[in-house]
This record gives C-alpha cells, structure tokens and sequence, in this order.
C-alpha cells in the first residue's frame, strides 16, 4: 500500500485486521498464509480451529453489516475467471458464528467460489466485535472494490446506527477525517430519486453537493432530472441554482436554461406554470431550440388516473 493509501486511511484493512484478537493457533511456519497446508472441512469447523485456513463455502454465511448492495454479474464473472486461471491471491477473513463462520472480508470472492462451484475456500478466521467486523467490511469496500457513493454513506450511517458511535469516532475507525464522513452522511437527506441517480453515477458528487443546497424537494427533483438530460456540469448547476436563489426565475419556477434568451426563459416558465394551474400537478418543460420533453409529475396510480383525465386520455 502507498503512503498515501495509508494516510487517506489510517491503520487499513491490514492494521485492523491485525488488531483483531489474534488467532487461538498461529501457523507453526510462522510464515504467510499460503505456507500452512490445507485442513479438511470437519477441521476448519471445529470451535478451536483459527488462524489460517480452508474454510468449506457453505459453512460461510454473508456479513449483515456488508455496505455494497449490488455486485454487478459481469465483475463477479471477470473474478471468477481470474480465480479459475490464476488462483486466489487474497483469502477472505471470516470470524466464528456458532457453528458456522460469518464473512468479515471479502464477499465477492467468496461469492465466485460458489460460482466456480469450488467447496473450500484459502480463509483467515480471526476474532472481532461486531464493530470491528463492521469497520473491517467498510475498509475493505473502500479500499479495493469501489463502493458507489450511496453505498459508502450508508456503511458510515451503518456504524454510526448500529453501534452507537459518534461521527468522530466511525471516522476514526475506517481512517477518514470527520468531515468526509460527515460530507458523505449528507447524501443520504437527499430524496431516493437523486440517491439513485447517484448511486448509479448519473450524478456526480459535485452535482449532488449542489442539488444539497436546494431546499424545495420538487424543484430539487427536477433539477437533478434536468441535469442528466442536458448534460449539465457541476459549474453549470451551481450557476443555475444561485439564479433562482436571487429570484431570477421567480418564485417556485425552473432556473432559466442555457441556449435561451430572458424573453424565451420567461415564456417556457409561463407554459409551466399554465400546464401545473391546470393539471394540478408541477409540471416541467425541456426545452431546446431543436427538441423539448414535458415532465408531468404524480403521485400514485390515482393521480395519475386524475392526470389523465384531465388531459383527456383514457388509461
């Protein structure tokens, strides 16, 4: 690891694993992991057994605290391969959970031996709290397999909640400093929407930092929706919402667009506010010298129902 890996995050998986209770029986080699021969299934489960290992695969239960909610398939294929090639160069860490072993390090690889259909998988079996399994999982996630920003806030929100911790103290835990906790936290008071977007990097942070100073939910909404369809950048976003906090866009209407003149952004913004009178609904309008989208928004199958109607269309 780089220097500068470790001062973005403290210790690392690899300190706080070794703060982990070591092993009840270190390997005799004393040498690294690879070195201890493999033991058969009935010895890994074994209550005593700790230390370096070949764990059986379906005695190894997913951690709850894990923070990533989805493992891409073609990644998990692209693992797999690997693995099938050129073998496992990191085992998973896993710890006791009764007569069971609960994964603390390393899902998807754990997950491509169930695909490859292997039945016991390299394992280092430590003790550690639930907090410390929490933190671990977190660190490994930022650390080697790209958490998107949603997931990352919601394994900070994760320990915070579970364990009782101060933002301070999560921060210190996974290596990071209390404002970058405390800035991530800050997406999560974003509608699901915008998390979704972001979560799907159709959004940027920046934008989202942005879309945060935006108080009305609605207009918040819009903005996020209009930013993917004209490709807006951060600086453009920022442009736009310091307009309509200084009432250039008038009271609860859509920022002026690029590309438009003062006349033509004030009659869109007329349309708007004629459209959402009538079909009692907000409603948006895209516009661009060549092409243009409305955006009628609702709120359940029966306003849609109302929506339709008032346009005359039957469902």
């Amino acid at each position: 690891m780089s220097a500068a890996s470790k001062s973005r995050l403290g210790r690392g998986l690899g300190g706080l694993i070794a703060a982990a209770k070591p092993a009840a029986s270190p390997p005799a080699s004393g040498g690294p992991a690879p070195a201890e021969p493999p033991v058969n299934a009935a010895a890994a489960a074994v209550p005593g057994a700790s230390g370096y290992r070949e764990v059986p695969v379906h005695l190894i239960e997913p951690s709850p605290y894990q923070a990533r909610r989805e493992i891409p398939p073609e990644q998990l294929a692209e693992l797999a391969e690997s693995i099938r090639s050129e073998g496992l160069l990191q085992p998973v860490v896993v710890r006791r959970h009764g007569d069971k072993f609960q994964l603390i390090a390393g899902e998807r690889r754990w997950r491509a031996f169930q695909q490859l259909k292997i039945k016991s998988i390299p394992a280092r079996v430590v003790e550690a709290s639930n907090a410390s399994s929490a933190a671990l999982g977190l660190i490994e996630n930022l650390q080697r397999e790209g958490l998107n920003p949603i997931e990352e806030a919601h394994g900070y929100a994760s320990l915070i909640r579970d364990f009782d911790l101060t933002q301070e103290s999560a921060a210190e835990r996974v290596g990071k400093s209390r404002a970058s906790v405390a800035n991530s936290l800050r997406l999560l008071s974003l509608d699901q929407e915008v998390q979704g977007f972001i979560a799907k990097n159709m959004l940027s942070v920046g934008h989202a930092k942005v879309l945060l100073g935006v108080e009305n939910p609605a207009q918040r909404s819009m903005l996020a929706r209009r930013i993917i369809e004209e490709g807006l950048s951060v600086r453009m976003t920022e442009k736009l919402t310091l307009t309509a906090k200084n009432g250039g866009s008038g009271s609860g209407s859509r920022p002026p667009k690029p590309g438009l003149s003062a006349k033509d952004a004030a009659t869109v913004s007329g349309i708007e506010q004629k459209l959402t009178s009538h079909l009692g609904a907000r409603v948006a309008i895209l516009h661009t010298p060549k092409k243009g989208r409305i955006v009628i928004e609702y709120r359940g199958n029966d306003d849609l129902q109302r929506v339709l109607e008032k346009l005359g269309v039957e469902a």
